[in-house]
């Protein structure tokens, strides 16, 4: 991106170029992403911490890549929060067909990669 160390402040205009995406539309995007907040100086000056970088970064793949909407890119980094804050299962679930066990097992890696 710059020279800066990796966990360094960027400003607006350092995300839209690394991004590729003009700073208008960063600037709409926190207004439809209650989860985009930019840290913001004396004078509206935006700050994107890296963890704002990398949520631009995958809204911009989830709208320009693969087709979701604003609104349907929204409900997706939702639910895919409500799914990381979900509890680990009290008990482990009971040995079945290892044969089964193995086709889920490389289904869940499958999907991974296909979220990722």
């Amino acid at each position: 991106m710059t020279d800066k160390a990796p966990d360094a402040f960027r400003t607006i205009g350092e995300v839209s170029k690394a991004l590729s995406i003009q700073p208008h539309v960063l600037r709409y995007w926190e207004e439809q992403f209650p989860m985009l907040r930019p840290v913001k100086r004396a004078g509206g000056r935006r700050l994107y911490r890296p963890e704002d970088v990398e949520l631009l970064a995958v809204i911009d793949r989830l709208v320009h890549r693969e087709g979701f909407t604003l609104r349907g890119a929204k409900k997706w980094l939702q639910s895919r929060d409500k799914m990381e804050l979900a509890p680990e299962p009290v008990a482990p679930a009971p040995a079945g067909d290892p044969q089964l066990v193995a086709d889920l097992i490389a289904l869940r890696a499958q999907l991974a990669r296909a979220l990722a």
